[in-house]
């Protein structure tokens, strides 16, 4: 079954959108799966799109010595994952894996990227909520990261 306008509407993601907005992204978009334990995408490689999760979960990592791929976040439905194919230099920041059987909207990032050219109201909706993700996402790491640094005894010296 293909994506559909009342589809993408039920995604908190997208809610507010206009229909018209909707309707520009839905031959964009297409339906993917990911088994448990599949990467999804690779720290470093060409970042090309980013996706709506529907159902199941997804570890954020990231490629720390001394670490099997340090986990730094988990994502569960509804989430987006991805926004590396909005900013130069359009590679992945960090990696993912499907925790468990992850069924997702899948966007063509460059495809949205000149949507959001051709029509600059949707662009900003888009960037605007794509930042805020982005701030999520750095909250919390900072969050991670200080109980990491509790846990392992380690305090600041002021």
């Amino acid at each position: 079954m293909f994506p559909t306008v009342e589809t993408l509407a039920q995604q908190p993601f997208l809610a507010g959108l206009t229909e018209h907005q909707l309707g520009l992204l839905v031959p964009l978009t297409s339906r993917s799966m990911f088994h448990a334990g599949n990467r999804v995408f690779r720290e470093g490689v060409p970042a090309e799109q980013f996706w709506l999760i529907t159902d199941g979960s997804v570890f954020l990592d990231s490629e720390v010595p001394g670490y099997d791929n340090f986990v730094l976040d988990t994502l569960r439905s509804p989430a987006v994952l991805g926004w590396s194919w909005l900013f130069p230099p359009f590679r992945w920041q960090f990696g993912a894996v499907a925790v468990d059987t992850t069924h997702t909207l899948t966007f063509n990032g460059a495809l949205v990227r000149a949507l959001c050219q051709s029509d600059p109201g949707l662009g900003y909706e888009l960037t605007t909520r794509f930042l805020q993700v982005t701030s999520d996402r750095l909250r919390s790491a900072r969050r991670r990261l200080a109980d990491c640094q509790r846990a392992s005894g380690h305090r600041r010296d002021v």
